[in-house]
């Protein structure tokens, strides 16, 4: 059970169709390639403010026969304060699910966590737990920045610029994805390239979340006439070690969201000396 209680936190804190017609992004009405493509759409989501966007991942370990299982929604602001809010309606690990779900707030370097299994295993007495994610990994004896690092492949723009190091992109044809015409573009990039397409600072943590997946990562992206990414996802692993599948579903950029911290009375510390599980 602690182990599920470090699995469910450190997710929490990260964080991560039909037929339509065309939409190829162009530029000055030359259209461009699928390279180029997805070069404009790395550009195009570092210039995006806000976005909303709906969550699913799937982990398999072949090894030890357990998996995971994560969904839900997200909320991301870059200005004026850098915020998220992640809502996980379904959390699973190893085959147990997390009770309500795991709700979490970043605002700036503060982490605000909702999961009921606080209360129980490290005797949380409020809703809302303020934590920092660097002590929640020493106490629990794991790297959370581990998992982290999973969740950074899978937002706007890490997500956008691992896809540029793609070298087989090609267009799969036109889908409509949440109302939009978007294209379908399909391929892999290579791990190690893709790495080099981030700043220095979060090459490591990103390259440690893909440490599972195989030489090439697969992907699949639908973009829309902005260049824009309505629809990204990645797929990497070995069928006999463990395999990882993360789909994100963008429904709405550059459009006001609301990312507030809880109540000040709903909110309580990270207890010191977290509870001992009872029995074996």
């Amino acid at each position: 059970m602690r182990r599920l209680l470090v699995a469910a936190g450190a997710v929490a804190a990260i964080t991560v169709a039909g037929c339509g017609t065309t939409a190829t992004p162009s530029l000055q009405n030359v259209t461009l390639s699928a390279a180029e493509v997805i070069q404009q759409t790395a550009q195009k989501a570092d210039e995006v403010n806000t976005y909303a966007a709906d969550l699913v991942v799937n982990v398999t370990d072949a090894k030890s026969g357990h998996g995971g299982f994560v969904q839900g929604t997200m909320l991301y602001q870059k200005t004026p304060q850098l915020a998220s809010e992640i809502n996980l309606s379904q959390v699973s690990f190893n085959g147990q699910n997390v009770p309500g779900g795991v709700r979490v707030i970043l605002q700036g370097d503060v982490a605000y966590v909702k999961l009921d299994m606080l209360k129980t295993l490290v005797g949380a007495t409020k809703p809302w737990v303020k934590l920092d994610l660097g002590r929640l990994g020493s106490e629990a004896g794991v790297n959370v920045d581990q998992y982290l690092a999973q969740a950074r492949q899978f937002d706007l723009k890490t997500s956008a610029a691992l896809l540029t190091a793609s070298k087989d992109v090609k267009p799969v044809g036109g889908e409509q994805v949440g109302g939009v015409d978007t294209t379908h573009y399909s391929g892999t990039f290579p791990v190690d390239e893709a790495v080099k397409q981030l700043p220095e600072d979060e090459r490591e943590h990103v390259r440690s979340g893909l440490a599972k997946s195989a030489e090439d990562v697969k992907f699949d992206a639908w973009i829309d006439a902005q260049g824009l990414p309505r629809k990204v996802e990645l797929s990497g692993g070995e069928p006999g070690d463990g395999t990882v599948k993360a789909t994100v579903m963008f429904k709405s950029f550059n459009e006001p969201v609301s990312i507030e911290a809880p109540a000040a009375d709903q909110v309580g510390e990270l207890p010191q000396t977290p509870r001992q599980p009872s029995g074996g």
